[in-house]
């Protein structure tokens, strides 16, 4: 399957979810992402300081973050969120705190208007959003390119966790040299490890 199929196939099926649905299943996502403490091969995940999460775009039934969020706060994690430059393709990284204000962009991102800039060398996790990804942790999103920019800007150990409604594709066939692999994806279901 390549990237634009796998794209379809994820945006046709997200649009089936009801709300209910994605709240239930962001829900079990968030209990299965505090299950990898509990995996040794995961543990480590758990164990840092600045946490990157994306803020969801409702309109495209993404993954809704706050429970996750909720977690963060709960063990005083030091939370990121983006803001996105569509001319250069470059996100910028700010601590998200109670004054951070935010508005949608006009994609129906939600962004911080400002804030504490955090220097992409800090970010230890990285929650990441996609449409798909497949059982070598390739990962498909909108096609911008803007997380595989952010990502190679990350130190090397970044921790990548990417989220999903769905268990993942055989195999993207049409991978490409600056295409970040995941380290693990968390759905409702299952943990994968890649």
């Amino acid at each position: 399957m390549n990237k634009s199929e796998a794209r379809k196939k994820s945006k046709e099926a997200r649009k089936k979810l009801s709300l209910e649905e994605i709240e239930e299943k962001s829900l079990a996502i968030a209990n299965n992402l505090l299950r990898l403490a509990t995996l040794p091969e995961a543990r480590q995940v758990w164990d840092k300081t600045y946490y990157h999460i994306f803020l969801p775009i409702v309109e495209q039934n993404e993954v809704d973050t706050e429970f996750i969020l909720q977690i963060l706060a709960g063990k005083d994690k030091e939370v990121v969120i983006s803001k996105s430059a569509f001319d250069t393709r470059e996100m910028s990284h700010f601590l998200l705190t109670d004054n951070t204000k935010i508005v949608k962009n006009e994609y129906n991102i939600p962004e911080p208007v400002n804030g504490l800039p955090v220097p992409t060398e800090m970010i230890d996790v990285v929650f990441v959003p996609l449409l798909a990804y497949d059982k070598q942790g390739n990962r498909v999103g909108y096609g911008k390119g803007f997380y595989d920019k952010f990502l190679s800007q990350c130190k090397p150990d970044v921790i990548k966790v990417g989220l999903s409604f769905f268990e993942p594709e055989e195999q993207i066939e049409d991978v490409i040299e600056t295409d970040v692999k995941l380290d693990f994806c968390v759905t409702n279901k299952e943990i994968f490890k890649f």
